[in-house]
């Protein structure tokens, strides 16, 4: 069966794929005239008239310039913005924006406006945004650049009629926006979380049927420290009946909790580590070296281990608090406490790398409420990051589906009606 018969009824195959037979391929400038912007740095001002684009826009906004004549690049309404200069490895090379209204953005050297004719700008826009074609464009140096030649031959796709472009555009459109929504609402419950957590683990707010003072402790009088391993990355494997938990498992983990039973880790073999004390559940484990400040005393709470072996491996301090002092759920937070937070930070030694150790631990002294009172804050913080994952996931989910439906509108393989 050659290539040819595989290809269902009602399409063909064109060099960037299978798309319908009344679909075209077509080089870019017949359908969007390409357009580069111009330096514009003398008049960029404090106040303007213009809102500058550059490279970093479809970034940054706020930087404005005041014209005196007509002679800059001035983009329309409906007019897709390309960057055509980036740093090697830029999340920004042929990243797009489309124009929302007239007369208010200057468009400089770095960028170019591809303008369509009879065209939708939102299909186009949708085809072009960091497209594979144009992230092949490298020229080993310290920028990676689109030249305008690059555009005279990039190929498009172009469905035949206006209205099934904006049809298309609307449905990824509609995906857009409840993308949106679900960003607005996670950083939303961001900022309801931070805020709850800055008074209820600094005692500003207290929970109900919760009083008096919190007692001041050192650290250091209430823990014993775990043998961890110092075994690299490199040496561990996949499976074994040892889990291994290595520093940068600490720094990756967007959880405040590990469950070994069920995370994917590391493992060594038993006679690798059996000097090392196991994991139980409540101990906390930090990392003992950041590469910036806002990662000093990041640790992890280990919870539900059951009877998995799990031990603390390289670049780790692995903490037993007495629970009668620190309760179990409560210790992710310490972290977050400032006294503590600040105490770790202030004492980080290092240049490139910025250390913590068992002495920087032992030595912070903080008021802390009784354990019963950590609990009931643990289970209010923890219920507001249970939302916040539940929201991250459908917001995971949507993307994924935005994805999908990119793969099947913009070539053709789903049409709509």
């Amino acid at each position: 069966m050659t290539m040819q018969d595989e290809i269902r009824q009602g399409y063909k195959q064109t060099e960037v794929g299978v798309i319908p037979e009344d679909w075209e391929v077509k080089p870019l400038p017949t359908t969007l005239d390409f357009i580069g912007g111009k330096a514009h740095e003398q008049h960029i001002k404090a106040y303007g008239d213009f809102v500058v684009v550059n490279s970093k826009f479809i970034s940054t906004e706020g930087q404005v310039a005041k014209y005196s004549d007509s002679n800059f690049c001035q983009a329309r309404r409906g007019d897709i913005l390309m960057v055509m200069s980036d740093l090697p490895n830029g999340k920004a090379l042929a990243k797009c924006f489309v124009v929302d209204e007239d007369q208010k953005y200057a468009v400089n050297q770095r960028i170019c406006i591809l303008r369509p004719r009879n065209a939708d700008s939102k299909f186009f826009f949708y085809q072009l945004n960091r497209n594979p074609y144009f992230m092949a464009f490298d020229d080993g140096v310290q920028q990676t650049h689109l030249l305008n030649g690059v555009f005279r031959v990039c190929p498009v796709i172009v469905p035949p009629t206006i209205e099934e472009q904006r049809a298309i555009a609307a449905a990824l459109s509609d995906a857009d926006a409840l993308i949106a929504a679900l960003e607005g609402m996670i950083a939303k419950k961001r900022d309801l979380k931070q805020a709850a957590m800055q008074h209820l683990l600094t005692g500003k707010t207290r929970l109900p049927g919760f009083s008096g003072e919190w007692e001041v402790k050192r650290l250091g009088d209430h823990v014993r420290f775990l043998k961890n391993g110092t075994l690299s990355r490199a040496q561990l494997m996949i499976d074994a009946p040892v889990k291994y938990l290595h520093y940068g498992d600490i720094h990756g983990s967007a959880s405040l909790w590990l469950n070994p039973k069920s995370s994917g880790m590391p493992c060594v073999n038993p006679e690798s580590v059996s000097s090392l004390d196991r994991l139980e559940h409540g101990d906390l484990i930090f990392a003992d070296a950041s590469e910036d400040l806002d990662g000093v005393g990041k640790s992890i709470e280990i919870v539900d281990y059951a009877a998995t072996e799990v031990v603390s491996g390289l670049h780790t301090i692995a903490a037993r608090f007495d629970k009668e002092v620190l309760a179990d759920g409560f210790k992710a937070y310490l972290q977050f406490m400032p006294p503590f937070r600040d105490h770790l930070k202030s004492m980080a030694a290092g240049t490139k790398v910025l250390a913590t150790n068992r002495k920087h631990i032992v030595s912070a002294i903080l008021a802390l409420p009784e354990p019963s009172e950590q609990t009931a804050i643990a289970e209010v913080l923890s219920d507001m990051d249970a939302d916040l994952a539940a929201l991250e996931a459908q917001a995971a989910k949507a993307r994924a589906v935005k994805q999908g439906m990119m793969q099947e509108l913009l070539t053709g393989r789903v049409r709509l009606v």
